[in-house]
């Protein structure tokens, strides 16, 4: 099943709390599209945005933050 893409014209971005200021990697997500979260790089804002369900977003922090993808 394919869901319509959201309209993010209008997505309030906020980057992620562990950016820096130094140019590093950095995602912004959009909180403003309910039950869905856009995420784009911060170095390339008119590029493509993934959207993610909100459950998937947040088993996906989840998992991050239990250091399922540390490298090895």
């Amino acid at each position: 099943m394919h869901t319509p893409r959201p309209d993010l014209s209008g997505a309030r971005w906020r980057k992620s709390t562990y950016s820096n200021n130094q140019g590093g990697e950095c995602i912004e997500v959009a909180d403003s599209t309910t039950g869905l979260v856009p995420v784009r790089d911060s170095k390339d804002p008119q590029g493509p945005a993934l959207v993610f369900t909100a459950d998937a977003w947040t088993a996906f922090i989840s998992a991050v933050k239990a250091g399922d993808f540390a490298a090895s």
